[in-house]
């Protein structure tokens, strides 16, 4: 893999940086997310500029960079704890500067402008190494970067650190011991479903059991388990590499996603003779999950009798814990959210909840890090007859709840009770 600083100096020559990048240091000193944009003022190349673009991403806790070209600029923007900041507006001229940059990092075809590229590289800062997963589309005003900074810290939470509730862990911790079956983390892209269920294969991972993915792309390197990347080019896709990984003797297999009728048949009958299967399907809910294997072609009976559990989750912000604030809800605000919740179950009127004030430590955003909110449908006996009944999402989550089920929702204002979090935050996430 490139990285960062290597490479030939056709984009290292010495530029008037002070000119193109004007108007870029006195609008970044404005931002208060990302420090010592003074560092600006010292770039003489492209190769320092996409360093120190890159640098600070990291030091910010970015997950995403966006470097989007506009009719007379480029806009460096970074997403932090899932909200997009503008950090830098540079003059057109640097674009394809950057574009030339980035392609000779990731090892992407520099003369060709008018598809979309993938690739990736590693950045070396210090004694750290992060791995940056590239997408370039073509757009109006010239190529669209988005770089994903897979950062290996997160190959260490455990379920625990992820916030379950005790219900949720437990039950979690039940199926993924059992030999056979599926367990779906379902959500929106962004909302940590690999994560969970890179928790789950750090439990499993031991050297008497054969675990073997297929992703795209893989996300992070895991000793001791046997990882695919899928490759369309070469016709492996999910549902090949699945075919091929059920004859390899695993005892457990994670599937990146299921996206057609195939890769679904393939899981089901695997999870069926004798395999653990993991996966992630995009649905809104937990409770959609299983119509949605429904209008995949999947027979009702076979998906009653494989998927042990589906997880629905998203990601919100926690609250600073150095400047959240503490305030009690009028009578109104408390009357409001009846609509959305039947707020008597996890909050208490009397009781003061927090809210985001802004500090130094948080950039003035009023919040530090994210953490996951859930629910886990556990596909009982009486849920496993709705499935066969064909029966619709809305009255599965209404049987699911009756038997103790917490939505998404509900696990979030408790979470906003303990002082996690926002009712803000969880309206922004959650509801619409």
């Amino acid at each position: 893999m490139a990285k960062a600083g290597e490479g030939k100096a056709a984009e290292d020559v010495q530029l008037d940086f002070a000119s193109l990048i004007e108007g870029s240091i006195q609008q970044a000193r404005k931002l208060k997310v990302v420090e010592g944009v003074e560092e600006l003022e010292k770039v003489t190349s492209i190769t320092q500029l996409t360093n120190l673009i890159l640098e600070k991403a990291w030091k910010s806790g970015t997950s995403d960079i966006h470097i989007d070209p506009q009719e007379d600029s480029v806009i460096v923007r970074y997403r932090i704890d899932g909200i997009l900041y503008d950090v830098l507006s540079l003059k057109k001229e640097v674009h394809p500067l950057i574009i030339s940059r980035v392609k000779v990092l990731s090892a992407l075809r520099t003369d060709e402008h008018y598809i979309a590229q993938d690739g990736r590289f590693r950045f070396s800062l210090g004694n750290e190494s992060i791995d940056l997963r590239v997408s370039m589309i073509p757009t109006y005003h010239g190529e669209n970067i988005v770089m994903r900074l897979l950062v290996g810290g997160a190959k260490a939470l455990s379920l625990e650190d992820l916030g379950f509730a005790d219900r949720d862990l437990k039950m979690i911790q039940k199926y993924i011991r059992k030999p056979y079956g599926m367990i779906l983390a379902t959500g929106p892209t962004g909302s940590g479903k690999t994560t969970t269920l890179y928790s789950v294969l750090r439990i499993l991972n031991s050297r008497d059991v054969s675990i073997v993915t297929i992703e795209d792309p893989i996300e992070f390197a895991i000793s001791g388990i046997t990882q695919i990347q899928v490759n369309t080019a070469a016709n492996l896709t999910f549902s090949a590499g699945l075919r091929s990984i059920v004859r390899q003797d695993p005892n457990t297999c994670l599937v990146g996603e299921i996206r057609d009728k195939e890769t679904a048949s393939i899981a089901v009958n695997a999870a069926m003779t004798g395999h653990l299967l993991l996966s992630t399907l995009h649905t809104n809910d937990a409770a959609t999950t299983l119509p949605r294997l429904l209008d995949m072609g999947i027979e009702p009976f076979l998906i009653a009798s494989t998927v042990n559990i589906a997880i629905g989750q998203r990601l919100v912000r926690k609250l600073c814990p150095d400047c959240r604030e503490t305030y009690r809800m009028t009578k109104d605000e408390y009357a409001s959210l009846k609509d959305i919740i039947s707020t008597e179950d996890v909050l208490d009127p009397d009781k003061p909840i927090y809210r985001a004030k802004g500090c130094d430590l948080c950039n003035h955003t009023g919040y530090v890090k994210r953490i996951g909110i859930y629910e886990v449908m556990e596909v009982t006996e009486t849920l496993r007859t709705l499935i066969k009944e064909r029966a619709s999402a809305d009255d599965l989550r209404r049987k699911a709840r009756e038997e103790g089920m917490k939505t998404m929702i509900e696990d979030g204002f408790l979470k906003v009770a303990s002082g996690v979090t926002s009712i803000e935050e969880i309206l922004r996430v959650v509801h619409d």
